[in-house]
């Protein structure tokens, strides 16, 4: 089980500048809430906890290789692109 969160926006370059500005200390939850296109914005992206085969595999495989608190490079899936950060295992 993992607990990640995300920000899904419609394409990479904005997902890049997302990433850039939360490197620069932007907060992921505020960026979130701001950028993102899913309804888990309102959670600051918070997705909760979930196991293996809940999620699509693109999404699922980068969830469960990041360290915790490491913010992904765009993880393209069917919705999107996505930053995603692990905040717990």
């Amino acid at each position: 089980m993992v607990r990640a969160s995300h920000i899904l926006v419609e394409n990479e370059q904005l997902a890049k500048k997302i990433k850039g500005e939360i490197q620069s200390g932007a907060d992921f939850a505020k960026m979130a809430k701001k950028y993102s296109i899913c309804p888990s914005k309102a959670q600051g992206g918070d997705l909760g906890d979930f196991g293996k085969g809940q999620m699509v595999k693109e999404f699922e495989d980068a969830a469960f290789s990041l360290p915790i608190g490491i913010v992904s490079n765009p993880v393209k899936t069917e919705f999107g692109y996505h930053l995603i950060m692990v905040t717990k295992k």
